[in-house]
């Protein structure tokens, strides 16, 4: 009788695919997958963020990059055994390029590849010094030209980007630049991180004191330093601003605060970029090779024009801009949304004795906290999930693992279930007219942030206070303009107002190219963030992958970082190892550039 235990099945198909790969041949590496298997590579193959559907893809890509990437060795990780999933056989997976060694996870149908994950871990020969090869931080014996620790971080402050120039500039000291920084750090990447706020952290203090981060503290750790034990859950803002405080000083960043990034230019001939920048008065020209904008995800706040704005003799402000609830007990206030931030501003507003309303121009997808805790992420992201052996980082290569095609009908039955056991809520809040929807195709939350990074409230007590009428809602009619004491809307609606608040969302990534390089740049580079799905403000055609995010783009030097905290965390690995390997002078040859389709 034949052994078919997981092990031996999986073996046997990535001893398949370790033979065909060697002997370089293509037709029958890409036999091993389903017809319509998928194939997701994180940098390892083709020096870009790639996902690849069906056997014809697959061999295009391999036949492409075969012969520059020399992958050999695959098998199963040491120490974990293959699954049985329920249809499917799935395992954990090493394997090693020329370069580089990667890991990853695959999924098996009836003997064929129908998801495989592969993502580039190291780069051979510039390996993190962590573990048992980290730094002794001091050399013993005597030397009277010792420096201590201080002096030499002092002097690299003080010479880096005027004595020497850094490879990389990141303007954004946000999560996403601080961690991108600390993965650049531990891989020896001169870089220095530009950021107008005077502390790091500022971009969360300077917020809306009621602000606190909806992921779970299991979904938001920061690389190399995991938040304690004991932190909270759902995190303040003002504490996740001081764990962002300290990690830049721990991790030994050159954070450069106060500083504001003014003008940048490509110089074709020397490869470099220009990038003007002012720090404490003084003007200083950096010439870095690379130029990574970490700006946030959400780009430049979208101010809209409404008649009447000119008139209005109360207070206008975008969310971004809004201080807080403090000032306006007993004010009348309008805000102009209905996703996270204007539920937020006017549970707070509330809360403060502000008289406030919510004008919904679009339907929204609402998930109380709780079910999306225990359905939505608790199997990945949880004291259980870890008490399961899901480390953080298994957790972010599972979801990497499913491509973003087939992630909806993953998504799809979580969010069924979340709808039947809250009927009662959503039928409270459909009562009082409040628009909801549960994304084009019934998807939920996660694939409405991947299309779009908008068009959702995770609730943490705001509906309730529209259920009781407590915040007054005004939904289906939008602005027509302002007066001086009032918003109109284009049903007749007057709703007094001394203060406006426009919770009304933010642009394009590449908005911010437009405003530091140029128009030109911005256009050839195209519209940030997005699949392609052709579902709303999400157009086609199908990219499979965040467009321009966390990879190569058509300006030569020119990245783009953000996401949330998990995005900052995970990219962070596979862009800080394209960099390195573009500093080494490795040999790349990127698969895959497409394309612009869209140009915000």
């Amino acid at each position: 009788m034949l052994d078919t235990t997981p092990n031996l099945a999986v073996n046997k198909v990535l001893g398949d695919l370790d033979a065909a790969l060697t002997e370089g041949d293509v037709e029958a590496a890409a036999a091993l997958f389903e017809p319509q298997g998928y194939w997701r590579d994180l940098v390892a193959f083709t020096w870009n963020v790639r996902t690849l559907q069906g056997r014809e893809e697959i061999a295009e890509m391999l036949r492409a990059q075969l012969a520059d990437i020399v992958p050999r060795g695959w098998s199963m990780t040491p120490g974990e055994d293959a699954e049985d999933g329920g249809g499917f056989l799935q395992a954990w997976i090493d394997f090693e390029t020329g370069t580089g060694r990667g890991h990853g996870h695959i999924r098996i149908r009836d003997g064929k590849i129908w998801t495989l994950l592969t993502t580039l871990k190291e780069l051979k020969g510039y390996e993190e010094r962590r573990g048992p090869s980290r730094p002794k931080g001091v050399a013993h014996g005597a030397d009277r030209a010792r420096k201590s620790w201080a002096e030499q971080r002092a002097e690299e402050d003080a010479k880096l980007g005027r004595e020497t120039q850094p490879y990389v500039v990141i303007v954004g000291g946000g999560q996403g630049g601080i961690a991108l920084g600390a993965r650049l750090r531990q891989l020896n990447v001169p870089t220095i991180i530009i950021e107008k706020n005077e502390r790091p952290g500022d971009s969360w203090r300077k917020r809306y004191k009621s602000l606190c981060l909806h992921d779970p503290v299991w979904y938001d750790h920061l690389p190399y330093i995991p938040f304690p034990e004991n932190w909270p859950v759902f995190s303040p803002k003002d504490k996740i601003g001081d764990w962002l405080e300290m990690y830049t000083r721990v991790m030994e960043l050159n954070y450069w605060g106060g500083t504001v990034a003014e003008q940048a230019s490509w110089n074709e001939a020397s490869k470099e970029w220009e990038v003007r920048v002012r720090r404490n008065g003084e003007d200083i020209l950096l010439r870095p090779k690379q130029l990574v904008l970490a700006t946030g995800m959400s780009g430049k706040p979208n101010l809209p024009a409404f008649p009447g704005q000119d008139v209005f003799k109360g207070e206008q402000q975008h969310s971004s801009q809004h201080p807080g609830p403090d000032a306006y007990k007993d004010k009348k206030v309008v805000v102009i949304g209905s996703n996270n931030s204007a539920h937020d501003i006017c549970a707070a507003l509330w809360e403060a004795g502000a008289d406030v309303t919510m004008v919904q121009r679009s339907s929204t997808h609402i998930v109380r906290s709780e079910p999306l805790m225990e359905h939505g992420l608790g199997a990945l992201y949880s004291e259980q999930a870890l008490a399961n052996g899901i480390t953080t980082e298994k957790a972010d290569l599972i979801f990497a693992s499913i491509p973003y095609r087939l992630l909806p009908d993953f998504q799809k039955p979580i969010y069924d279930t979340i709808r039947e056991l809250d009927a009662d809520f959503y039928a409270g809040l459909e009562k009082v007219g409040f628009m909801l929807d549960w994304g084009d195709d019934g998807s939920g939350l996660f694939m409405k942030y991947l299309r779009r990074g908008s068009g959702y409230y995770i609730d943490v007590g705001a509906s309730q206070l529209i259920i009781d009428g407590k915040i007054h809602l005004k939904a289906g009619s939008d602005v027509a303009c302002l007066t001086e004491d009032s918003v109109v809307l284009q049903d007749g609606t007057e709703l007094p107002a001394d203060l406006v608040v426009y919770a009304t969302g933010y642009g394009s990534m590449n908005g911010w190219a437009a405003d530091l390089i140029s128009q030109e740049v911005a256009d050839r580079v195209g519209k940030c963030w997005g699949l392609g799905s052709g579902t709303t403000k999400d157009p086609g055609p199908w990219e499979g992958e965040e467009r321009n995010m966390w990879k190569p783009t058509q300006q030569e030097g020119l990245w783009f970082h953000g996401g949330n905290l998990h995005q900052s965390r995970h990219y962070s690995q596979f862009l800080a190892l394209q960099l390195k390997a573009r500093q080494a002078a490795l040999p790349i040859a990127v698969w895959g550039m497409g394309p612009v389709h869209h140009l915000s």
